[in-house]
C-alpha cells in the first residue's frame, strides 16, 4: 500500500509519528461509456466555455467565487500556503466512550502505521486506548479539508475514522412517522422471541454481494454470446402498492418463531392485553368472548338432552309400577307384600330422575356467564 499522509498524533506532551493508509476500497464493478452501435469508448474533453477549444489538465486551475462574485484563481501552491495544510498533526482534543459517538457519523477509514524506528509509543497509545474503552476524537487536515475524527483500534491496529460533521447529517425529517401506530405487548414480546432465534455473533464473512456476484456471471455469459439469466414475468394485475400491513401481526410472528425453530407461546394473552386502547386488541377481545360463548352454548344442549331422557324413565317406572300392581291382585297376599316393595323400589327409583332434571337447570347459568 502506499501512504496518503505523514504526521503525528500528538495528545498531551505525547507525540506518535505516523503514516496514514487507506483502510478501505471499492469492490464494484465499473462500467464504461460507449457508443451503444459499436461498443466504441465515449471521452470526455475539457474545453474552454467561450470557444469550445480543449485545455490540458496541467492548464487548469481551481477557481473559487468572492463574496462580490468575481472568479478567484488558486494554484496548488495557493492551496499548499494555507497554515492548515502545513500543519502535519493530528490533534487528539479529548477522549469519549465508544458508545457516544453514532455510527451513522462514521465516514472513511484509516489505518495508522508507526512512522519511527521505535513504535513504543505507538502500541502505548493502542493499549490505552483498549483499555480505557475510550476514542480519541481529534481533527486534522486531508486533501484540502479539515476533518473531524475518531481514533481507535482495530485489530491491533490503530485506525483513524473520519467523521461526519453534524450539519452533514440530515434531520430524520419523515412523513410516515408523523402518527405512530400502536403496537400490543404480546407483539413486542413475540418480535423479541423472532430476534433471539436469530441471535448469532457479527461474522462478515459468511456474507457476499450478491449483485457483483451476479453481475461478473452475466459478463462472463454475455461474452460468451449466451444468457445467464431469465426474468419471470410479475403479476401486474393486483392494486396492491405495498403499503398493506400484515392482516394478523400477531400470528406472523408466531410463525416466524416456530420456523426459525423457536418456542412460540400460544398462551391466552388476556393479561397482556387488559389497558391496551389498541383497536386491534380490542377486536381481538370480542372476537375471544364470541368464541368462549359459542363453545359455552354447544355443551349446553348436551346437558339438555339429558335431561329430557330423565321423563322416560319416570314413565317406564310408572308402567312397570301398574304392571306389578295388576298382577299382586291375583296372586296371594304374600306375593302382594313382595309386590309392595318393589314398587315402593321403583318410585324411589322415579324420585331419582328429576335429580337430573334439576342439575339441567343450571346449564342455562353457565350459558349467561
Amino acid at each position: 500500500m502506499r501512504s496518503i499522509w505523514k504526521g503525528e498524533v500528538s495528545f498531551g506532551l505525547v507525540n506518535v509519528p505516523v503514516k496514514v493508509y487507506s483502510a478501505t476500497e471499492d469492490h464494484d464493478l465499473h462500467a464504461r461509456q460507449v457508443d451503444k452501435k459499436d461498443g466504441v469508448r465515449i471521452r470526455y474533453k475539457k474545453v474552454r466555455d467561450d470557444n469550445g477549444e480543449e485545455v490540458e489538465f496541467s492548464d487548469i486551475a481551481k477557481a473559487y467565487e468572492s463574496e462580490e462574485g468575481e472568479m478567484v484563481i488558486l494554484t496548488k501552491d495557493d492551496l499548499a500556503s494555507l497554515p492548515v495544510e502545513q500543519n502535519h498533526e493530528i490533534e487528539v482534543t479529548e477522549f469519549v466512550p465508544a458508545d457516544q459517538v453514532d455510527p451513522v457519523a462514521f465516514d472513511n477509514a484509516y489505518f495508522l502505521e508507526p512512522a519511527s524506528r521505535s513504535n513504543r509509543a505507538y502500541v502505548l497509545m493502542r493499549e490505552a486506548l483498549q483499555q480505557t474503552d475510550r476514542l480519541a476524537i481529534c481533527t486534522f487536515t486531508l486533501r484540502n479539508r479539515t476533518r473531524l475524527c475518531a481514533l481507535r483500534v482495530y485489530k491491533d491496529v490503530l485506525m483513524l475514522q473520519t467523521l461526519l460533521w453534524p450539519d452533514e447529517i440530515r434531520p430524520a425529517i419523515l412523513e410516515g412517522l408523523d402518527k405512530e401506530a400502536k403496537v400490543r405487548p404480546q407483539e413486542v414480546k413475540m418480535a423479541a422471541s423472532l430476534i433471539e432465534t436469530m441471535a448469532a455473533d457479527f461474522e462478515p464473512e459468511k456474507y457476499e454481494d450478491d449483485y457483483q456476484n451476479q453481475l461478473k456471471e452475466l459478463i462472463e455469459a454475455k461474452a460468451a454470446g449466451g444468457e445467464a439469466f431469465t426474468v419471470e414475468e410479475k403479476d401486474t394485475s393486483s392494486d396492491d402498492d405495498g403499503d398493506d400491513e400484515v392482516a394478523d401481526l400477531l400470528a406472523a410472528l408466531r410463525a416466524s418463531v416456530k420456523d426459525r425453530g423457536g418456542k412460540a407461546d400460544d398462551a391466552d394473552d388476556q393479561e397482556d392485553d387488559e389497558g391496551d386502547d389498541d383497536e386491534d386488541s380490542g377486536s381481538a377481545k370480542k372476537t375471544a368472548s364470541k368464541k368462549s360463548g359459542s363453545s359455552s352454548a354447544k355443551k349446553t344442549p348436551a346437558k339438555k338432552t339429558a335431561a329430557k331422557k330423565a321423563p322416560a324413565k319416570k314413565a317406564a317406572a310408572k308402567k312397570s309400577t301398574a304392571k306389578k300392581s295388576t298382577s299382586s291382585k291375583s296372586d296371594s297376599g304374600s306375593s302382594g307384600s313382595g309386590t309392595a316393595k318393589k314398587s315402593t323400589a321403583s318410585k324411589s327409583t322415579a324420585k331419582k330422575a328429576p335429580a337430573k332434571k334439576s342439575t339441567a337447570r343450571k346449564a342455562p347459568a353457565k350459558k349467561s356467564a
